[in-house]
């Protein structure tokens, strides 16, 4: 799973608001341009933003394999017909055209996870909403960001105790059963040590956040960001 880790990249060094702003327009330019041409320049930019993190894009397939197995079976799954002749092409191109749009915005996300502290996260975040739901999206990314990866290792755990304990032999029904509700019990024993833990360090609704400011090197960052957001005018007003 990824996660945040120390660097010195480009992408370590800009502001955590203008990498949002470039991951919100992405994500607006892929769902507005779903062809060849988008999802080329989307890939592009993706690609871009790895390097920039000093992430391989195996890494991230790696990282994010199941969805990727998910998203491969769309177009399979599109293109199988009922009758003659029973695999249609064309439907299965469109939907690897729609799949195709996701691969971009998971290269953005993951190169934002790897590059951005959470602390900088949530200072992004309530300074871009303003007031109590700003704080409350803040806390919740913050939280989302530090557990989700922990929920996923105690599932990985219960799935390998399982296993060692000759599960595999169980029907599949009773192995879902067991790794469900043990892992459900984890979470809800980490969710009560957070809430202990929460309270023992004073746990303030809007503490001190890390300084956030613009660099140089975040403008045009910022501006791609924006371009990619508005591209969808270009083709409502085209000239």
């Amino acid at each position: 799973m990824l996660s945040y880790r120390p660097g010195s990249s480009l992408a370590h060094r800009l502001d955590p608001r203008s990498k949002l702003l470039v991951q919100f327009g992405l994500a607006v330019a892929a769902v507005a341009y779903p062809t060849l041409p988008g999802v080329v320049a989307a890939t592009a930019v993706g690609l871009t933003a790895l390097a920039a993190a000093r992430l391989s894009p195996l890494a991230v397939l790696r990282s994010y394999r199941v969805v990727v197995a998910v998203l491969a079976l769309a177009p399979l799954v599109a293109g199988v017909a009922l009758g003659p002749p029973w695999f249609r092409v064309e439907p299965a191109l469109r939907s690897a055209l729609y799949v195709g749009r996701v691969l971009p915005i998971l290269f953005v996300s993951a190169a934002y996870l790897v590059s951005t502290p959470v602390r900088e996260t949530r200072a992004a975040v309530q300074r871009l909403v303003p007031g109590k739901p700003g704080q409350l999206l803040g806390v919740g990314m913050a939280l989302v960001v530090r557990l989700f990866p922990l929920v996923l290792a105690d599932v990985r755990e219960v799935r390998d105790a399982i296993r060692a304990r000759g599960g595999e032999r169980r029907p599949v029904w009773v192995r879902a059963r067991l790794l469900a509700v043990r892992s459900l019990s984890r979470t809800l024993d980490r969710s009560d040590r957070l809430s202990l833990a929460l309270r023992a360090r004073c746990f303030a609704w809007n503490p001190t956040l890390p300084a956030l400011a613009f660099a140089r090197r975040d403008y045009p960052v910022a501006l791609l960001g924006v371009a990619l957001a508005l591209s969808p005018l270009a083709r409502a007003f085209p000239l």
